[in-house]
């Protein structure tokens, strides 16, 4: 049965797309028109002002060119889209015809603002708090989230009768006016025929679909030059699905996810033992951060500097400052530390860099072999929060009570 009602969809859309191949076969005059990006800003509720005469007319042609039912190509951060309106079935078949795109593809819709996403979405849904962080981090940008789909706000032209629509909020601010200027979401794959690579200047659109389209708007060449990363979160598990991988990268997206997870324990300890600082050994404990910012806005300092105070910390006439160095064995700040003068250092190494498990395993057993040795300060060099990594920076900045 859904084979059946599948496979009469599709003859229904490829239909309606020969159609519209006949109607833009006739030849059309293809306007390039320039459109600062400078010129245009946006209000906190996302309403755009354009300063530039040009650019402003030209965001007026393409909505009223939109609104006519026609594709208009405009820049985004990541290609230039081709863009047709999204609530509207006709409109949108015209961008299948003029790229020749198969109609089991589905189309990204894209929004100007989180009121007009809303708009789209069922209204028994509300997006997981996994989602909205995606959102606050990367919105506007190049992140495209898959959401549920009533059938009967988006058109099952643009979702290829999937359950499912893609939505993103470009944050390029010609695309995210146009958006705004229009009124409406707007569908928009890359400007080009079908199995061509993806343009990123507007002469790129042009010399592909001149005589097929009316209006390209210049917005200059896209920073991102790749298309955006399209994320599944709709899964039962909770599991984020990268289904194309592009201008955000998956350490990005796992950066942030660990980010609010370490922030989340922090403010509001929910197990045994959050709530206090735990792992720290009789003598102070300092993490030095060398691939984050510190807590609380502390400036960076040079290594020097930092040692330097440290030695004017310590009184004259004690013997010399003793200071125990927990790092990767193959740390570059291990080895510079250990060739200043006038400081006793006693090393402990944690492994390699590329092997936090054993970082993990040998960490507990640092600070107290340190401890034992009756250092005056530990330092910690600070690892990426990858794999166990992630569990041993979360010991360690309990464990410390400084921070460089």
């Amino acid at each position: 049965m859904f084979r059946t009602t599948r496979m009469s969809f599709l003859l229904d859309i490829f239909r309606r797309a020969h159609r519209e191949r006949r109607h833009t076969a006739m030849a059309i005059h293809t306007e390039v028109v320039l459109c600062q990006p400078s010129s245009i800003s946006f209000t906190d509720s996302g309403i755009p002002s354009v300063s530039d005469n040009q650019s402003s007319e030209g965001l007026q042609k393409a909505s009223k060119l939109l609104h006519d039912l026609q594709c208009v190509a405009f820049p985004t951060e990541t290609v230039y889209g081709l863009g047709a309106l999204a609530l509207d079935e006709t409109a949108a078949s015209r961008i299948f015809s003029t790229k020749g795109r198969p109609p089991d593809n589905p189309l990204i819709v894209h929004v100007s603002s989180p009121e007009m996403l809303t708009r789209l979405l069922p209204k028994d849904y509300t997006p997981s708090p996994l989602y909205r962080l995606l959102m606050r981090r990367f919105w506007p940008g190049a992140l495209t989230l898959l959401f549920p789909t009533d059938g009967e706000t988006i058109p099952s032209i643009i979702t290829a009768g999937q359950p499912t629509v893609a939505i993103r909020m470009p944050s390029h601010p010609v695309a995210r006016a146009l958006i705004a200027v229009a009124d409406s979401p707007i569908a928009a794959p890359s400007a080009n025929s079908s199995g061509k690579p993806s343009p990123t200047r507007a002469e790129h659109v042009f010399r592909d679909l001149e005589g097929k389209i009316a209006l390209v708007l210049d917005g200059g060449a896209c920073n991102v030059g790749l298309e955006s990363t399209v994320v599944d979160g709709l899964h039962a598990d909770g599991n984020l699905r990268v289904l194309r991988p592009g201008g955000i990268t998956v350490e990005e997206l796992e950066a942030a996810i660990c980010d609010e997870m370490n922030k989340t324990m922090e403010e509001a300890p929910t197990t045994p033992g959050m709530k206090y600082r735990h792992y720290s050994p009789a003598v102070p404990v300092t993490l030095i951060h060398t691939l984050s910012p510190p807590p609380n806005n502390i400036q960076r300092s040079p290594v020097a500097t930092f040692i330097g105070g440290l030695k004017q910390r310590h009184p004259t006439g004690m013997g010399s400052l003793k200071v125990g160095l927990l790092m990767p064995s193959d740390s570059a700040l291990l080895d510079m530390l250990s060739q200043m003068d006038g400081i006793v250092w006693v090393r402990y190494p944690l492994g390699p860099l590329g092997e936090p498990s054993i970082s993990a395993q040998r960490l507990f057993d640092g600070l107290l072999t340190l401890e034992k040795e009756d250092v005056d300060l530990i330092l910690i060099e600070e690892m990426k929060e990858e794999r166990e990594g992630l569990a041993v920076m979360n010991r360690v900045k309990k464990a410390a009570g400084e921070f460089i």
